[in-house]
């Protein structure tokens, strides 16, 4: 069966049918049932349909979930063992290039290679398609048990309106806790391995030392000099070099981004007219759709090279690789989320407090800086929180404009790097997650998520006192 009439498909489809034609039947339903009983329905009639369709939807739906679940890694399971029993000798380190390739047979994508594989993907693809019977067996009887429950309470006295908002307001509550169980697995998550990470670096030497190499030394071959490489063996983790480098590429993004930013906004939301408006703000939000790794060549190619060059014309020794590239590009890259986001807030801002200024006999300007602006002030630091998180999260291009070297500088004509690039640097290739090595990434991780935290907590709260004063 091919890909556009598979299983699955038909599936999906009978199901979102079935949930239509539930629709359309409860609506007539009721309105026959109105029409006959001379009284008004409670509700209007496409709540009705809803509550049917939903009976028959949401039990559908949580059933195909723990069949894809439960089921399908049942199948797997058994076809391992099959596999093992086939092939008794063969090394664990191959038996999942040949459930890959079962799979594949099975699928129809290969041909089997010998007579065992082509018997062991007959015989998974004949329990996939029992499966699927099974599957589209349950679905069934399940919509229909729901639908024929739901559809014999539909009746213009059922409160469906109330009933479709209490499924839809219990909806919304079990998304805002996966939310949170999300946020929490991934904290959860970054501390266990950090504390792992503790129990083998001390706090003072991470936080508080200058050098950063977690990279594995490699022992020399004379046996005299080895003794000189022993220290240095385990690698060095104090992060204040790779924090510094992260500190200073953001600063100098957000010294390019914020002005920009914040003046186009002024000018589009407070001095353009509504043609030259809807030519600026569409442009500058252009930005925001063009890659990194773009910025992370035009950063490497030609800004890196122009600050070289004018460093050596002013008697300047900029480094090829320089946290001033990587700094001015991030905050060309910015610029359309903070414009964007503030050009909202600023408009937000009620015409009556305008107004008034204007009463007062302030000017334009005036207005601007002593009324718009500090009543937009906490929109426009949620903005600059965006922007600021942003900058802190880029990688490809610290990595292509202002390299790896972990450098304790503040000087932005050097190289620096990124927690992230550190992090990425750390987690890619072929590393063992019990090793200190990779185990620092997740300190690093959980270092940035505090500082991100303690950062936004403060600004929230300046923002949140100067705005009570325009409520």
């Amino acid at each position: 069966m091919s890909d556009f009439l598979s299983p699955k498909l038909v599936v999906f489809a009978a199901t979102i049918a079935a949930a239509f034609l539930s629709f359309y039947l409860a609506t007539g339903r009721v309105r026959k049932q109105a029409i006959a009983s001379q009284t008004k329905s409670h509700s209007l009639n496409q709540y009705y349909g809803f509550y049917v369709s939903l009976w028959v939807l949401v039990p559908a739906i949580l059933l195909a979930l723990i069949w894809m679940f439960a089921a399908d890694p049942m199948l797997t399971s058994a076809a391992k063992a099959r596999m093992v029993a086939a092939y008794p000798n063969l090394p664990d380190s191959f038996l999942n290039l040949k459930m890959a390739q079962l799979v594949n047979i099975a699928s129809g994508y290969i041909k089997a290679p010998d007579a065992v594989m082509a018997a062991q993907a007959e015989l998974l693809r004949a329990a996939q398609a029992s499966a699927d019977r099974a599957r589209s067996l349950t679905l069934a009887a399940v919509m229909c048990v729901g639908f024929f429950y739901a559809f014999r309470r539909v009746s213009p006295e059922l409160r469906a309106r109330v009933l479709c908002e209490a499924f839809l307001r219990r909806l919304f509550f079990l998304s805002a806790v996966v939310a949170i169980l999300t946020t929490i697995g991934i904290v959860a998550s970054l501390l266990f391995e950090a504390v792992r990470f503790f129990r083998e670096i001390s706090l003072f030497d991470f936080f508080f030392g200058t050098h950063w190499s977690p990279m594995t030394a490699l022992r020399p071959a004379d046996a005299a000099a080895a003794d000189e490489f022993v220290a240095g063996s385990t690698g060095s983790f104090g992060m204040v070099p790779v924090m510094a480098g992260t500190l200073l590429v953001a600063v100098i993004a957000m010294a390019v981004a914020v002005p920009i930013g914040l003046f186009s906004a002024i000018y589009t939301s407070e001095f353009a007219s509504r043609r030259v408006r809807n030519i600026v703000k569409p442009t500058l939000e252009v930005l925001a759709g063009v890659p990194t790794v773009v910025y992370g060549f035009f950063a490497a190619l030609t800004v890196a090279p122009f600050f070289r060059d004018l460093g050596l014309f002013v008697g300047l020794d900029v480094s090829s690789q320089s946290a001033l590239a990587a700094g001015g590009v991030m905050g060309i890259m910015i610029i359309p989320f903070i414009s964007s986001l503030s050009d909202d807030v600023i408009t937000a801002v009620p015409q009556s407090l305008r107004d008034g200024a204007y009463g007062l006999g302030s000017t334009r300007g005036e207005t601007i800086i002593r009324v718009v602006l500090p009543a937009a002030f906490p929109g426009l630091v949620g903005a600059f929180l965006l922007a600021i998180s942003r900058a802190i999260g880029e990688t490809m291009i610290v990595v292509m404009a202002a390299g790896v070297a972990a450098n304790m500088t503040i000087n932005p004509l050097e190289s620096v790097t990124t927690v992230t690039v550190q992090i990425v640097m750390l987690l890619t290739g072929d590393n063992e997650f019990d090793s200190v090595k990779t185990l620092s990434a997740f300190a690093l991780g959980m270092t940035l998520f505090v500082i991100t935290l303690l950062l936004n907590i403060a600004a929230l709260t300046a923002s949140r006192r100067l705005g009570q004063r325009y409520e």
